[in-house]
């Protein structure tokens, strides 16, 4: 008896951790991502380096104010883009994958370009014409 209950609690809390783990998993994956990728440029209005992941809030030309994601803190860091490598005010050519609610403006970044240097947050991921 004691076996099975600690089975059931085991399976249950399996349950859970999934459940609990799967809308997490859907915002960081790409699955509510377009496959195109698409340029966005602007004007960086705000960063911010908190997790679970970096954004930024891009103006574009139309004055539209756009979400960017970028990869997570460590593949943010990897490609090397940190707080102080940009500040709100600097223009910003963006490639990545737009959301496909077109209603909703937020874009995963691949790779964002501020003063002519490329940071590549998903190098595989890049897709040129």
């Amino acid at each position: 008896m004691v076996n099975s209950a600690i089975g059931r609690r085991a399976l249950l809390c399996g349950v859970a951790a999934a459940v609990f783990a799967l809308p997490a998993w859907a915002h960081h994956g790409w699955g509510w991502a377009v496959d195109e990728q698409s340029e966005l440029k602007g004007t960086i209005r705000s960063i911010s380096m908190a997790p679970p992941h970096p954004t930024l809030q891009v103006a574009a030309a139309d004055g539209v104010v756009w979400q960017i994601d970028l990869g997570n803190p460590s593949q943010t860091a990897r490609a090397n883009f940190t707080a102080e490598t940009a500040k709100p005010g600097d223009a910003i050519t963006v490639l990545g994958n737009r959301h496909q609610d077109a209603s909703k403006k937020q874009m995963k970044a691949v790779r964002i370009t501020i003063g002519g240097k490329n940071y590549d947050m998903y190098p595989e991921r890049i897709r040129t014409n």
